[in-house]
């Protein structure tokens, strides 16, 4: 049993009674794919009006008992987290960044209505799971333990109200590679639907905004594309984001510039990280409005030599190509991986791994 100091909140553990054999579990490890294959265990901690935050135990992967009139079911009272779990050289299992999840988790809540969850809860219950499931690790070349922490609404009521009661969960899928095509660098189709609009959600990571992505991004794969871009809503000219990455673009004077957060596009924490990576390096980062046209004009004139997307889940993807259904095709630089791009993500993947100095205090070993 763990407790909590800060937050007065214990967790029971009920270790599974059956779990997934040794050899099979090895067998599926070999080729994890993305978010197909679950471990054995799970988190879960109730959130009632009456009693706050309690029952927190780490038990069996089970089923969910819903009844037909839970509000997520109605209302879409649901937020989520998406995050790793790596293991080190010296096989230490370790969480990057888990404090900005927690915090990024309480702002969804916050939007949404939903309750906040303390912090060192959110990165205990976490690091309760790794220590169950360590054995889900995979062995493929650069494999890891995703985490998905989620929250929804689960009383039983038809009225239109924030809900009395939620159910917080953490559940581990062992992950290899997210993109499948093999290709250098993935290609972008532009869509003319939209992700998010000012003062929606857009900056909260709730299932809705995934949702009104996956007709979109279904619409790119059936045109050979690997992505979807979406602009922004009102004038649908400014560049935002993909259907669940950031975009950054690298310039021929070595600077580089990523959309500014404005409310619509979700502020992702490897965003963040390479932000201060590349500062580290010297390099001018800015903030800013980047519009589909402009991208266009340089990257015809060369002054645009990359672009890159980056997330939890692809960690960072040169981008090569960008199709615009109005206005046709271009290619960036070389229509493959860049030096800068390539160097942002080598230093990112090796201080998750532990392979290189974390000055910034981004790594938590777990163990």
């Amino acid at each position: 049993m763990a407790t909590l100091a800060a937050s007065q909140i214990s967790f029971t553990r009920a270790p599974h009674p059956s779990p997934v054999p040794a050899d099979a579990r090895d067998a599926a490890l070999a080729d994890p794919g993305f978010g197909k294959l679950f471990s054995d265990h799970m988190v879960s901690i109730d959130w009632s009006e009456a009693d706050g935050w309690h029952n927190a135990q780490v038990g069996p992967l089970t089923a969910i008992p819903l009844h037909p009139a839970a509000s997520v079911l109605h209302y879409a009272q649901e937020i989520f987290e998406g995050m790793k779990a790596y293991r080190l050289q010296d096989g230490t299992m370790a969480l990057f960044r888990p404090e900005a999840n927690a915090a990024r988790f309480n702002a969804s809540a916050r939007r949404l209505a939903m309750p906040e969850l303390p912090e060192d809860v959110f990165v205990e219950a976490c690091r309760q799971l790794v220590a169950a499931d360590r054995d889900w690790f995979p062995s493929v070349p650069g494999g890891s333990l995703y985490l998905r922490p989620f929250m929804f609404a689960d009383e039983a009521f038809l009225g239109v109200r924030p809900a009395k009661s939620y159910k917080f969960l953490v559940i581990a899928s062992p992950a290899g590679n997210y993109f499948k095509s093999g290709a250098p660098a993935v290609s972008l189709w532009v869509s003319d639907y939209t992700r998010a609009a000012p003062g929606g959600t857009g900056a909260a990571k709730c299932g809705g905004n995934y949702a009104a992505s996956l007709v979109p991004t279904a619409e790119a794969f059936s045109r050979g594309h690997d992505q979807v871009l979406f602009l922004d809503a009102a004038e649908h000219k400014w560049v935002e984001e993909l259907g669940g990455m950031n975009m950054f673009f690298v310039f021929d004077d070595g600077s580089i510039l990523t959309p500014a957060l404005t409310g619509t596009i979700l502020p992702g924490i490897t965003r963040e990280s390479l932000i201060a990576l590349a500062r580290d390096e010297g390099l001018t980062v800015r903030e800013d409005r980047y519009s589909i046209d402009q991208w266009r004009a340089d990257a015809a004139s060369g002054r645009l030599v990359e672009a890159f997307a980056c997330g939890t889940a692809a960690v960072v993807t040169p981008v090569g190509r960008v199709t615009d259904p109005h206005q046709g095709e271009f290619v960036i630089g070389s229509g493959g991986p860049g030096q800068t791009t390539s160097k942002l993500k080598d230093r990112l993947v090796s201080i998750q791994r532990g392979e290189a100095p974390d000055p910034h205090g981004w790594v938590m070993r777990l163990d």
